[in-house]
């Protein structure tokens, strides 16, 4: 009997799983106008990460206490 449940919520959480990706899917940017906003949004971001990094902000490099992660 606990197999049952285990596995009845198990098959709960998939179905929720595929509906909640095939939903999101469904909600992609189609039209021109949205995709510049997406892009300029995406730019902007990239602006903002390097005018508002350690060195930026306070002159020095990063230290282990700032969130930076080096890519391995």
């Amino acid at each position: 009997m606990p197999f049952v449940v285990l596995f009845g919520i198990l098959g709960g959480l998939v179905l929720l799983s595929i509906v909640t990706l095939l939903r999101r899917s469904q909600n992609r940017t189609d039209s021109a106008e949205g995709l510049r906003i997406e892009e300029e949004a995406r730019l902007q971001a990239g602006r903002d990460r390097v005018s508002f990094s350690t060195i930026a902000m306070h002159n020095a490099p990063p230290s282990a206490s700032d969130a930076h992660h080096r890519r391995r």
